[in-house]
């Protein structure tokens, strides 16, 4: 299946755009094109989005329901966010737009030789921006199997594009909601081992001589929210050498369950939290991924990566996003002042739960 109004393969080599793909998934085709080693997938447009809205007259409601909102009544603005995001949701989805998103999901199942789970994840058009940290306000939702499925979450994140938070974000940094839009990304999901978070600079002092990596066992969902304490390590960016390590908690891991089809949350043994989840070769190979990609860019970045479990050594670390790092890439280079601990979620004073959990 080739590229079309409402869908957009990883690697059919159409230029990425911001406008059509949101960040996530422009992030995603720009890399898959640099032979980068990102999960397959396709992108639902924000072309489908708008026919979307359009087609039921939701936009206009939209806008009457926004307009004059006080952001600081905070119960209004639930309320609001509450009968918006169930107008999107109770709402069929044009035949051609469904069509279309159907095709391309059995595509992505013939590619993988057969059904395999998948992340559907939201890519908002003002997201993953240099001057800007959308991080989080959108939902993902992992581990899903069956079309049927995949169809009810893609509008679930449509949805979420009117999340309190998110309306409030905009609220506050005056953002406005005319032309905003959301793609729907739908990826292969990694059977992850080990995954985590790399930042190209030190996130406690934008030092960019550092590389900073957090690493935890399975699914890293739970490392970005902050629900564990990983396992935190600095390099030195030109040499790789280790500059420091902490060795964290890791108390739990989000792994697959072949009895439920889903993802559940099991307790790590003794043996393995004492234990750094990254071997000395897994650590550099994340590193160089993290320099590749900020050598791509231009400028400092944040990837997510994962181990997958599936594939063999040397095969098996992939790039699932790579995004500008917004807090001190605009900041002139200061000195270096090692993190002693808490990692990359902690530094950034993310908490348990900032990251929905929806499969």
């Amino acid at each position: 299946m080739t590229t079309t109004e409402h869908i957009q393969f990883f690697d059919d080599r159409t230029p990425a755009s911001l406008e059509r793909l949101g960040g996530k998934g422009a992030s995603l085709v720009t890399m898959t094109a640099a032979g980068m080693p990102v999960p397959p997938g396709f992108v639902v447009t924000t072309d489908q989005f708008n026919l979307f809205m359009e087609s039921t007259g939701i936009a206009g409601k939209i806008t009457e329901h926004l307009s004059g909102i006080d952001p600081d009544d905070v119960a209004a603005v639930d309320a609001i966010s509450a009968r918006i995001r169930e107008a999107i949701c109770s709402r069929p989805v044009p035949e051609e737009a469904r069509e279309a998103t159907r095709g391309a999901y059995a595509d992505l199942m013939t590619r993988c030789d057969g059904p395999v789970p998948v992340a559907v994840r939201s890519s908002a058009t003002a997201e993953d921006l240099p001057d800007a940290s959308f991080a989080g306000q959108q939902d993902t939702y992992l581990w899903l199997e069956g079309f049927d499925a995949v169809g009810e979450h893609i509008r679930q994140c449509w949805a979420s594009l009117y999340t309190s938070r998110a309306i409030l974000y905009r609220l506050k940094n005056k953002i406005p909601d005319e032309g905003l839009s959301i793609a729907v990304v739908v990826q292969k999901m990694v059977n992850a081992r080990t995954s985590g978070v790399a930042m190209t600079l030190d996130p406690a002092t934008g030092d960019r001589s550092k590389i900073t990596i957090d690493a935890s066992y399975g699914v890293g969902e739970m490392v970005v929210s902050g629900t564990v304490t990983p396992d935190n390590i600095q390099l030195d960016k030109v040499t790789l050498a280790l500059v420091h390590e902490h060795i964290g908690d890791k108390h739990a891991e989000l792994i697959p369950d072949a009895g439920t089809h889903s993802l559940v949350e099991r307790e790590v043994d003794a043996d393995r939290r004492a234990r750094r989840c990254l071997t000395d070769d897994e650590l550099a190979a994340v590193a160089a991924m993290a320099k590749r990609a900020e050598k791509h860019y231009g400028c400092p970045q944040d990837i997510e990566w994962a181990l997958d479990a599936d594939l063999p050594d040397g095969q098996n670390l992939l790039l699932l996003q790579s995004r500008p790092e917004t807090v001190h890439s605009s900041k002139p280079h200061t000195a270096p002042n090692p993190v002693l601990g808490g990692g990359f979620a902690a530094a950034l004073g993310l908490t348990p739960g900032t990251l929905k959990q929806g499969a």
